[in-house]
This record gives C-alpha cells, sequence and structure tokens, in this order.
C-alpha cells in the first residue's frame, strides 16, 4: 500500500504543517491525523524537533479513537521517557486506560494527578468522563457540579451539565445551564437554539412564547440556523393554536408561523433543485401549516 507521502506527493514538512493546522483547528478527524502521524513520526521523527512531542500527544489520542492500541503505546512510551514525572503525559495514561475500558485503573491515574494538584481541571474532566461511560449520570452531575463551583467560567462544562440534565429530563436545571452560557456568550446562535428547544420540550403557554423569542434571535445571529427556523415556525404555529390567547397574539404568531414556513420553503427549494424528495419536503411542510390553518403567501 503506498504513502502518505507516495499517495498525496507530500514531503514531510507538508505533513507537519497539516498536523499542526489540525491542531489549531481542534479537529477530529482521527483517521487521517493517525495516517498522517503515523508515517510522519516513523519515518521523519528525527527531522520534527522539539515538535516531536507534541505530535506523538496529537497521534496517539487519534489512535485511540481509531481503536489503535499498538501506535497509542508507541506514542506514551515516548513520551513517558521523554516527560517521567509530567501529569500531562499520566492523563494520557489514564486516557489509554479508558479506551481499554479499564475505568478503576484510569481513576487511580486522575486521583493521583489531584493529589498532586487539585487545580488540574483535565483530570476532573476525565473522573466525570468515566462516570458518563459507566453509565453513572447522577454521579456525572453531583461531580460537574461541584467542579463548576471553583471554575465558574468553564463553559464546556456548563455545556456537558446542561446535556446531561436534558437526557435526565431535568428541563428546568438544562435551562439554567443555557441561561449561563448565553450571559457568557450572547452571540452564540447555538446556545439560543439550544436554549429555545429546552422551553419548548417543558411546554405551556409562558415557555412557548419565550421559546419562540429564543429561536428568533437564533435565526438573527444566524439566518442559516435551520433547526431554529423549524423551532419558529412550531412554537409560533403552537401559540397560535392555543385557545388561552387573543385574537392579536393569534393573528400576530399566524403571521410568524407563515414567514417561517415561506423561508423554509425557500430553503428546500434552493437545495433541492426541483429535486423529487424536495417536492416531497416541500408538500411536508404545506400539509403541516394546512393542520394548523396557516396559508402561505
Amino acid at each position: 500500500m503506498a504513502s502518505v507521502s507516495e499517495l498525496y506527493d507530500v514531503g514531510w514538512e507538508e505533513m507537519r504543517d497539516k498536523l499542526r493546522k489540525w491542531r489549531e483547528d481542534n479537529c477530529r478527524n482521527s483517521e487521517q491525523i493517525v495516517d498522517v502521524g503515523e508515517e510522519l513520526i516513523s519515518d521523519h521523527g528525527s527531522k520534527l524537533g522539539d515538535d516531536v512531542w507534541i505530535i506523538y500527544e496529537q497521534v496517539m489520542i487519534a489512535a485511540l479513537d481509531c481503536s489503535r492500541d499498538d501506535l497509542a503505546m508507541t506514542c506514551l512510551q515516548e513520551l513517558r521517557k521523554q516527560f517521567p514525572d509530567s501529569h500531562r503525559v499520566k492523563r494520557l495514561s489514564g486516557m489509554r486506560l479508558e479506551a481499554l475500558e479499564r475505568y478503576d485503573e484510569a481513576t487511580k491515574y486522575y486521583e493521583a494527578i489531584l493529589q498532586d494538584d487539585p487545580t488540574n481541571t483535565a483530570a476532573r474532566k476525565r473522573k466525570i468522563s468515566i462516570l458518563k461511560a459507566q453509565g453513572k449520570p447522577a454521579e456525572a452531575i453531583r461531580e460537574l457540579n461541584e467542579y463548576l463551583e471553583q471554575f465558574v467560567g468553564d463553559q464546556e462544562a456548563w455545556h456537558e451539565l446542561s446535556e446531561l440534565y436534558i437526557n435526565e429530563h431535568d428541563y428546568g436545571k438544562a435551562a439554567f445551564c443555557l441561561e449561563e452560557l448565553m450571559m457568557t456568550n450572547p452571540h452564540n446562535h447555538l446556545y439560543c437554539e439550544q436554549y429555545a428547544e429546552v422551553k419548548y420540550t417543558q411546554g405551556g403557554l409562558d415557555n412557548l412564547e419565550l421559546s419562540r423569542k429564543y429561536f428568533a434571535q437564533a435565526l438573527r445571529l444566524n439566518n442559516r440556523n435551520m433547526r431554529a427556523l423549524f423551532g419558529l415556525y412550531m412554537s409560533a404555529s403552537h401559540i397560535a393554536a392555543s385557545p388561552k390567547v387573543g385574537a392579536k397574539v393569534k393573528k400576530d404568531n399566524i403571521k410568524y408561523a407563515a414567514w417561517a414556513a415561506n423561508q423554509i420553503n425557500r430553503a428546500y427549494k434552493l437545495a433541492g433543485r426541483g429535486t423529487k424528495e424536495n417536492k416531497c419536503s416541500v408538500k411536508a411542510v404545506e400539509e403541516m401549516l394546512e393542520s394548523m390553518q396557516i396559508t402561505m403567501s
């Protein structure tokens, strides 16, 4: 089988630069990283200088994703030789044990790290990931709440906690987590959309009205967010159909739903370019509108 360098006619410098670009962009394209990285460290490791150590780490994590324990162990052994007392390398050792489902052994690694450095956030997060992998959501939620008491600005942790609450159908607490995220980053359309979805799921007229507002805000921040567009249509339609609302509120929400439906229709036509699948999709939208007695103008 041809090597990566032969297949794509690239030198080791381009391969090194490609790995660096993937690191900077935080890409999780593990198979490609393994293909490029394995050849680079095997055939050109001596040319990489100090870059070789970060490449060993990058390739090891990708190898764990790809169930390549042989490659992961090769990278780990080199890192252990160079950095025998490194907490970062100990964490990688724990991650390998996690991949092998040896959770108790992995936990011991993380606890040893935390004994030396109680502020090591990466080790604490790995312990939480183990609880999730073991199917212990209540314990994972407790640990994550304790973590956030100390590291309240960690957006990734707030988002993870919201997902855990959603999985447990605790939508009130999930909404609280998303509110924290929106306060930190009010221009993130995904946070607005997810908050709107949680409020929509909670139900009730007040939550539906709040849901519609945040779906609209998500669209304002990113007018290509189709989930938010469908959310706006559904929330406005349900409000319009509610017997608890007055004539003006009903009329306004019919207008919002009709606008959203037109945008959905237009998006399908642009994406499908008249295909059979597109026609079926548009028909489904029209049937939804008809059921709510809303017409597209």
